[in-house]
C-alpha cells in the first residue's frame, strides 16, 4: 500500500477509481490472502492500510527531519564537498583571460581531496563554479545580506560553529 499512494486521501481515491471500473483488489500476502472488494468490507480494510501507510510515511519524515536537525546542531552539513576549489577557480579565470577555453584548461586541474582525488573535474563542475561566481558578483548585496544574516544567527547561538567569519572570493 505504501508504494501506491502518498497519503490516505490518495489511496481512498484509488479505491474509488478501482470500484468505478469494476476492479477488485487481491491481497497476495497472508493472513489477508483473499479478494477484497474496495466498495464493501474491503473498503474499510483499504482505508486502514492507507492510514497505516500515511502514518509510517509521516514517521519516516519526522525521523529524517530530526536527524538533519541534529546534524546541523553538531556542525555537520550534508551534500558533497565542492570539487572546484578557490585556487582552481582562480586558475580557470586567469587562463580564460589569456584566451584558453574551459575544455583546454580542464585536463590540467586536479581534484585535491575526496573520492575523485587526483582526477580532473568535469566540465559541468567548472561551468557551474563559474556561474556561481558570476551570480555572487552580479548580486553582491544579496550575498552580503545572507552572510550578515548567517553571522547574526550564529552569534545568537542558533547555528553552531567554531568561529564566526565570512569567506568571500
Amino acid at each position: 500500500m505504501k508504494r501506491i499512494g502518498r497519503d490516505a486521501a490518495e489511496l481512498t481515491a484509488l479505491a474509488g477509481h478501482l470500484a468505478a471500473h469494476g476492479l477488485v483488489l487481491e491481497m497476495l500476502a497472508r493472513p489477508l490472502a483473499e479478494i477484497c472488494d474496495p466498495t464493501g468490507h474491503g473498503r474499510l480494510l483499504f482505508a486502514f492500510f492507507a492510514a497505516m501507510a500515511e502514518t509510517e510515511r509521516e514517521s519516516i519524515r519526522e525521523s529524517t527531519l530530526e536527524g538533519l536537525d541534529t546534524a546541523v546542531r553538531e556542525g555537520k552539513h550534508g551534500g558533497r564537498p565542492p570539487v572546484i576549489t578557490d585556487d582552481m577557480l582562480h586558475t580557470v579565470l586567469r587562463r580564460r583571460t589569456n584566451g584558453e577555453t574551459v575544455e583546454e584548461i580542464q585536463p590540467d586541474l586536479i581534484i585535491p581531496t575526496g573520492k575523485r582525488k587526483g582526477q580532473s573535474p568535469s566540465l559541468s563542475s567548472i561551468y557551474r563554479a563559474l556561474a556561481e561566481r558570476e551570480k555572487r558578483a552580479a548580486y553582491p548585496e544579496a550575498v552580503e545580506a545572507a552572510h550578515g544574516d548567517f553571522v547574526a544567527l550564529r552569534t545568537a547561538g542558533r547555528i553552531p560553529g567554531q568561529a564566526v567569519g565570512i569567506m568571500t572570493s
